[in-house]
């Protein structure tokens, strides 16, 4: 006796289970909540090149009105907010946080740790860096503009009397906080490489890149808490008279020491990485 095969029909193929979605506003509800820290590198990436977008455009519009003598459509206290403006943006919202972004994304998978040590501050960090730097450079929109100080902010001319508007108070508070989020991040990145490394990765087997962010971090500890002090000196020099930068005591020197106790380290923090 002979068995006939059965003609069966062509099964298409299909996923075992449907396409997960979730409600909607889940992407910004997870952006606005996670701790994972390749979201949050890859947060801070977008974040930085904002900014340096931000910055770039400051740059071409100096550029422009430098083409030809004279004003063109900028007025002198515009092309002086600008050319602020620019320097601090490149600076201290690009250059600095981008090392972080790039440590979050690849220094725990480097060194085998589950995640950074402390996820939760990992993400405080971040969003007080956005919201620094945003309150910084919101200061356009003040009536008086951003701050037109330069980016060294050297006193005099930060104190009320020679820069009274609301911008400069603006960029003086937004950079406090903007560098606290750098501080922690440091923290952060320390803790992670000396106390998250895996079983045999010993210090002296770690790769460069994370040698690389421990040196960085630990120069970020040596000069943003000084940078931070500094500038809430001035925003009380400003709003509360405190005369710790009065020229008549030698509080310019005083302000120039400081900020390059921070300005030199700043150098290497930017171009170990």
């Amino acid at each position: 006796m002979t068995a006939l095969d059965q003609p069966t029909n062509a099964v298409a193929p299909v996923r075992p289970y449907p396409d997960r979605t979730g409600p909607k506003g889940s992407f910004i509800y997870k952006v606005l909540t996670t701790t994972d820290h390749k979201m949050l590198g890859i947060m801070y990436l977008v974040a930085c090149f904002a900014f340096f977008l931000i910055g770039g455009l400051m740059a071409l519009l100096m550029r422009s009105e430098l083409t030809v003598p004279g004003l063109q459509f900028l007025s002198t206290e515009q092309y002086n907010q600008l050319f602020t403006m620019h320097g601090t943006v490149m600076l201290l919202m690009y250059a600095t946080p981008i090392v972080i972004g790039f440590a979050n994304v690849v220094l725990p998978l480097q060194i085998g740790a589950p995640d950074v040590a402390f996820p939760r501050l990992n993400a405080f960090s971040f969003w007080l860096f956005v919201f620094g730097s945003t309150v910084a450079v919101a200061g356009f929109i003040t009536p008086g503009g951003a701050a037109d100080f330069g980016w060294t902010a050297y006193t005099p001319l930060t104190d009320a009397v020679h820069s009274p508007g609301a911008g400069a108070d603006m960029w003086i508070l937004g950079l406090a906080v903007s560098g606290l989020g750098t501080i922690l991040g440091a923290v952060n990145m320390i803790t992670t490489v000396v106390c998250l490394r895996a079983p045999g990765m010993t210090m002296f087997r770690m790769p460069i890149f994370t040698w690389n962010i421990l040196v960085t971090s630990v120069l970020i500890l040596l000069a943003f808490p000084l940078l931070t002090a500094a500038l809430m000196g001035l925003e009380v020099d400003r709003q509360f008279g405190a005369q710790l930068y009065d020229p008549a005591n030698g509080g310019v020197i005083l302000w120039q020491h400081l900020f390059w106790f921070f300005g030199h380290p700043e150098v290497y923090i930017i171009a170990l990485p």
